[in-house]
């Protein structure tokens, strides 16, 4: 596992995932943590980062092959996520996908190019965020079609939410999310509408599961209040990220138990 610090606004295997399923849930945790810091950390230039990541893509197709050779850069990555695919039986194209969208970030960032519309925009998040709800869907054997697409809009809300909150840190190192011709507060109300379609989904997830999803959804919603509340600016490289404070996590649990 990568040695840098990362912040989580929402829960990762943690205590509510049940025991069974969390070395898969941080197997694949750690698979897309080390693809998203081969694309986004460290001062590496963009053709060294994308050769990286061919190289991470060649481990992942040996792994999903059975290849005996294990990975000489990332051995405890690919060991843990080819025993979770052996005993859960994941899907594959998920994990092509994240990759795909990690190189392509780091293309775009390469060139300074914005997203042209919310369609461009939501066709990354198709890429970059909904592969994790529909593998997370299969893990918990819940795979009918109004589950996976309301899966899909809560994931596609969280890497809404994910952009907007780390907006002044993105435009610092020239990456821009913000589609063109449209506001910031117009975005936070479409990332809002979609948390809104994809939330009924905690009452398809039994148990321990669906608490979790639940407390994912909350912290969302949390993070959205925030951002709404911020005074606005025309300078968003001078937004900063909000957190989550104790009262926060008071209210995101009495949230829970409404829902």
């Amino acid at each position: 596992m990568s040695s840098i610090d990362h912040y989580e606004n929402f829960p990762v295997a943690s205590w509510l995932c049940p025991a069974h399923l969390r070395p898969s849930v941080a197997a694949l945790y750690h698979f897309a943590r080390t693809a998203d810091d081969l694309a986004d950390e460290g001062n590496a230039p963009a053709h060294h980062r994308l050769d990286d990541l061919g190289q991470y893509r060649a481990d992942l197709e040996n792994c999903l092959r059975h290849a005996p050779t294990p990975s000489v850069r990332w051995p405890k990555v690919f060991s843990a996520l080819k025993q979770a695919c052996q005993q859960t039986k994941l899907p594959t194209q998920p994990l092509f996908d994240l990759l795909d969208a990690f190189e392509q970030d780091v293309v775009y960032t390469s060139v300074g190019q914005t997203y042209r519309s919310r369609a461009e925009l939501l066709d990354y998040c198709r890429r970059s965020a909904n592969p994790v709800g529909r593998l997370m869907l299969h893990l918990y054997g819940v795979n009918d079609n109004a589950s996976r697409a309301q899966s899909d809009a809560i994931c596609t809300a969280l890497q809404l939410i994910n952009f907007w909150q780390d907006r002044g840190e993105d435009l610092r190192r020239g990456r821009d999310y913000l589609p063109q011709g449209h506001t910031l507060a117009e975005e936070l109300h479409f990332a809002r509408e979609r948390m809104a379609q994809g939330a009924p989904l905690v009452h398809r997830i039994a148990g321990r599961a669906g608490w979790e999803l639940r407390a994912v959804v909350q912290g969302g919603l949390c993070i959205l209040d925030k951002l709404e509340a911020r005074p606005e600016t025309t300078d968003h490289t001078q937004l900063t990220r909000p957190t989550l404070k104790k009262l926060d996590f008071a209210r995101i649990f009495w949230r829970c138990l409404r829902m």
